[in-house]
């Protein structure tokens, strides 16, 4: 019983974040999707692909269900999969996300907690794993790569949240007011110190 708990809790969460990560797309131009917005790149279309290839491996190769996707071999990556190169649309990109999740899903749906894997690409002793430890990695990949997409759309128009119906109206006033107390906070706790 705790093991449907764990695998449907899990399952849950992830659906759950693959949803925020794409509505982080939501009424952007598609320069603002696709431009860097860090100095190593980062960029919220690429966040997408990114993590839509990490499932479409780790719920595919790992348990030999292949993805129906074309990926290169994990050994050939070249981290093209992290931004989007000028013929990717966007829609393609994000049916390609979609399509992984329905392979991701019946893989998850079809084997138990404890069903065996086999990740190449980690290190021994590590490489042999299972059902839970590769929905807890891919939970883990996706919340972080969710995150950073909130906070790069928040650099990009202001908008934040977890989901859209909990979207707060941007309060330009209010949010200048908080950054202006913590800014002052910073600057006397270096005084102090």
């Amino acid at each position: 019983m705790i093991d449907d708990f764990a695998k449907d809790n899990l399952h849950g969460r992830l659906r759950r974040d693959r949803a925020t990560l794409l509505w982080k797309l939501d009424d952007l131009s598609e320069y603002d999707a696709r431009r860097p917005l860090t100095a190593t790149g980062t960029n919220l279309l690429g966040l997408v692909k990114h993590v839509a290839t990490v499932e479409a491996r780790y719920f595919g190769e790992v348990f030999d269900r292949p993805s129906p996707e074309p990926l290169c071999r994990w050994q050939d990556s070249d981290g093209s999969d992290q931004w989007a190169a000028e013929d990717e649309t966007r829609e393609e990109i994000i049916a390609f996300y979609r399509r992984t999740w329905e392979h991701a899903d019946a893989t998850i749906d079809k084997l138990s907690i404890d069903a065996l894997g086999h990740v190449p690409w980690w290190p021994e002793p590590y490489t042999h794993t299972n059902l839970f430890a590769v929905l807890v990695h891919v939970l883990g990949e996706t919340i972080r790569h969710t995150g950073q997409a909130d906070i790069l759309r928040e650099g990009v128009d202001g908008r934040t949240g977890l989901r859209p119906e909990q979207e707060q109206p941007i309060d330009e006033e209010a949010r200048a007011a908080h950054r202006t107390k913590i800014e002052q906070a910073a600057k006397a706790a270096t005084r102090a110190h």
